[in-house]
C-alpha cells in the first residue's frame, strides 16, 4: 500500500482498479512524514483527523462513482504559509507563530480539497520564507531543512520541508512558494521537480505576503507530468485575490516525441560551480535528442540588483508591523533579527527604479521567448550548501542567478528538472524558462526530457 516514489497517475490508477486504498496511503504517507519527515525536519504539523477525513470520503465518492478527477485520494502537503482551518496552526515557519491558528483555508487548500486531495501535513519553511535576511539554513523553529540525499546536505530554502518531503518519497506531491528560488531551489537539492507558475496563474490569498509583485505558490512533485495535474487543480481566478488572473488553464500530457527550440543565456551554465557546469553540459548534449539549442547574449542589465531592491523593499513593508512590534525578536537565525531594519533604509527612488526597470526587462525578454520555446540553464548555481556553513557568498555572489532574477521579476514560469548529480552525490538541476502564460510549453519540454532519461527516477537510499 505504500506510495513512495509512485507518480499521481500510477497511485491513480491503483486506486481506480481497487489494488489501493485512499485511506491506507494517506496513513502509510503520515507514518512515514512522522518518522523520516521528522529527521529532515520537514514537518511542522501531521495533520491525521483532516487526512483521515478526507481520505475517508474519498473512498466513498470514488466507490459511488464520484471522480473528481487524477488528484482524487491522492496525498499531498503544503507549506506552512498556506492557512489552514480546523485547529491547524500556520507557523510561516517562524517560532512566535508556532500555535496560530486560522478560521478559513487558504484558496489553493480549499482548491486541492475541492479536487479530493487529501492533507497530510503542514511542511516546513524558512522562517518567514527567508523575508529578514537569513544566511544559513538554520533558519527556522523547526531545525534545518536536511535533504535526502546527504544527511549533512540543506534542502533549500525557502520551501525546504516541501522539497525534502516530496524527494524522500513522503508525499507525492507538495505546495511550495517561490520569491525567488524558492521552488526551484529545494526541487534542485533535493532532486524533485518544480514548478513556478506565471505570476498571477494562482491565487495567493490565505498566503503569508512575502513580496507582493514576486511572490508566487506552485507544485513540486516527482515528474513534470505530475506538476501538470496539480497546476490545473490550483490555477484560475479568485475574487478574494486581485492579482490571480482570469485565464482559464487546461493541462494536456504533451507528446514525449514533441520538438522544440531552447536558447541559452551566454554565460549562466559557467558561472556555476564547477560540478554544476559539468553537469548542465552534459544535459544540454542530451537535450539536443528534443530540440534545438542556441546560445544567446542578453542586453547588459543589473537584474539581480533589480530583483532584490524589489523584495527587500516590498518585503519591509509587507513585516512593517512585525517588525515595528519587536516579533523579529523571537526568530532563529540572529541575522533575521536584525537584518529588516537595514530594509528600511531603501529610498522610494530606487524601488521605483528597479519597478521601471523590470518593465524594460520583462518586455525585453518576452521578445527574446517570442522565438524560442523556452530559455535552458541551471535550475542552482550549486549543487547545495552543506549545514552549518555560511551560503550567502555561494548563492548570491560566485555563483549569480540570473535566469532565477530575470523570471521572477517578469513574472514567468519556469520549471526545474533533476539532471545528473555532482561526485559527492548530490543532484543537480536544470530549469526551462518560458514565456508568460505558457506553462504547457515549459512542461512539455520537461516531460520530453524525462521521457529520455532516468535521474526523476533516481532517489536516495
Amino acid at each position: 500500500m505504500s506510495g513512495e516514489f509512485r507518480t499521481i497517475r500510477e497511485l491513480g490508477a491503483d486506486i481506480r482498479a481497487g489494488r489501493l486504498s485512499p485511506l491506507l496511503l494517506a496513513e502509510a504517507c503520515m507514518k512515514r512524514l512522522e518518522t523520516v519527515g521528522r529527521a529532515l525536519n520537514a514537518v511542522v504539523t501531521v495533520t491525521r483527523e483532516r487526512a483521515l477525513e478526507q481520505a475517508r470520503r474519498a473512498e466513498r465518492e470514488l466507490a459511488a462513482g464520484h471522480d473528481r478527477g487524477p488528484l482524487h485520494g491522492i496525498p499531498y502537503g503544503a507549506k506552512d504559509l498556506l492557512a489552514t482551518s480546523g485547529g491547524i496552526p500556520t507557523t510561516w515557519g517562524a517560532a512566535p507563530f508556532r500555535d496560530r491558528c486560522f478560521d478559513e483555508d487558504a484558496t489553493v487548500i480549499q482548491r486541492l480539497e475541492d479536487a479530493g486531495a487529501v492533507l497530510v501535513a503542514k511542511l516546513a519553511m524558512v522562517e518567514f520564507a527567508g523575508g529578514m535576511g537569513y544566511r544559513q539554513p538554520n533558519a527556522s523553529f523547526t531545525g534545518p531543512g536536511i535533504s535526502p540525499w546527504a544527511a549533512d546536505a540543506w534542502s533549500g530554502g525557502s520551501s525546504s520541508g516541501s522539497g525534502s518531503a516530496v524527494g524522500a518519497g513522503l508525499v507525492p506531491f507538495a505546495i511550495g512558494s517561490e520569491t525567488w528560488g524558492s521552488i526551484l531551489g529545494p526541487a534542485t537539492y533535493c532532486g524533485a521537480t518544480g514548478l513556478r507558475p506565471t505570476y498571477g496563474r494562482v491565487s495567493r490569498h490565505g498566503a503569508m505576503a512575502l513580496c507582493w509583485t514576486l511572490d508566487k505558490l506552485g507544485p513540486l512533485a516527482l515528474t513534470a507530468d505530475d506538476c501538470g495535474l496539480v497546476l490545473e487543480a490550483i490555477a484560475g481566478a479568485d475574487p478574494r485575490d486581485a492579482t490571480a488572473a482570469a485565464r482559464a488553464y487546461r493541462y494536456e500530457r504533451p507528446s514525449a516525441d514533441a520538438r522544440f527550440r531552447f536558447a541559452v543565456v551566454r554565460g549562466t551554465v559557467d558561472a556555476s560551480e564547477p560540478a554544476v557546469r559539468d553537469g548542465l553540459r552534459a544535459a544540454l548534449e542530451r537535450l539536443r535528442e528534443v530540440g534545438t539549442i542556441e546560445e544567446i547574449t542578453l542586453p547588459d542589465r543589473p537584474y539581480e540588483a533589480m530583483a532584490r531592491i524589489i523584495l527587500w523593499a516590498e518585503g519591509a513593508s509587507a513585516f512593517d508591523r512585525l517588525i515595528e512590534g519587536g516579533v523579529i525578536d523571537g526568530l532563529t537565525a540572529p541575522e533575521d533579527r536584525v537584518t529588516p531594519y537595514a530594509r528600511d533604509a531603501i529610498l522610494a527612488k530606487d524601488y521605483l527604479r528597479a519597478l521601471r526597470l523590470r518593465g524594460v526587462v520583462a518586455r525585453e525578454i518576452d521578445s527574446v521567448l517570442s522565438q524560442f520555446d523556452a530559455i535552458v540553464g541551471p535550475s542552482r548555481g550549486t549543487a547545495g550548501p552543506r549545514l552549518g556553513a555560511e551560503f550567502r557568498s555561494a548563492i548570491r555572489g560566485s555563483f549569480p542567478d540570473v535566469l532565477g532574477a530575470i523570471g521572477n521579476a517578469a513574472g514567468l514560469p519556469a520549471i526545474g528538472v533533476p539532471c545528473g548529480f555532482a561526485p559527492d552525490g548530490l543532484p543537480i538541476g536544470m530549469q526551462f524558462l518560458g514565456r508568460a502564460w505558457d506553462e504547457n510549453t515549459v512542461l512539455a519540454a520537461a516531460y520530453a526530457w524525462q521521457a529520455r532519461t532516468d535521474f526523476h527516477r533516481q532517489w536516495p537510499v
